[in-house]
């Protein structure tokens, strides 16, 4: 295979694939998920003083989001940090479901 055909055959096996806008859609979220974490804290940090009252369902719903992230990363990659993220966070989710669910039957 010559160099000019080589060459050919990258360019239209990568017009698919649009690294940029990859890029840009990956910090994006992270950006979200980072922004969302803040409001979430600011907004159970009011309800704690204001109402004496932070719901764990919210938490349990961030918790699980990076859980999922980590997940899927692991099991696509298969590196070992990936899995101990993924663990942790779904320790952190476990114990906020179980908070939440501790919460709606009148426990605490």
């Amino acid at each position: 295979m010559k160099k000019e055909e080589i060459l050919a055959k990258a360019q239209r096996d990568g017009k698919e694939k649009d690294l940029p806008e990859q890029e840009a859609r990956k910090n994006g979220a992270w950006l979200a998920y980072i922004i969302g974490v803040i409001l979430l804290i600011l907004v159970d940090t009011v309800n704690g003083f204001v109402l004496h009252y932070v719901n764990r369902g919210a938490d349990f719903a961030l918790f699980s989001m990076p859980f999922v992230i980590f997940t899927v990363k692991y099991l696509r990659l298969r590196r070992r940090h990936e899995l101990v993220a993924a663990i942790i966070w779904g320790v952190l989710a476990l114990s906020m479901l179980v908070m939440w669910i501790l919460q709606l039957s009148g426990v605490i």
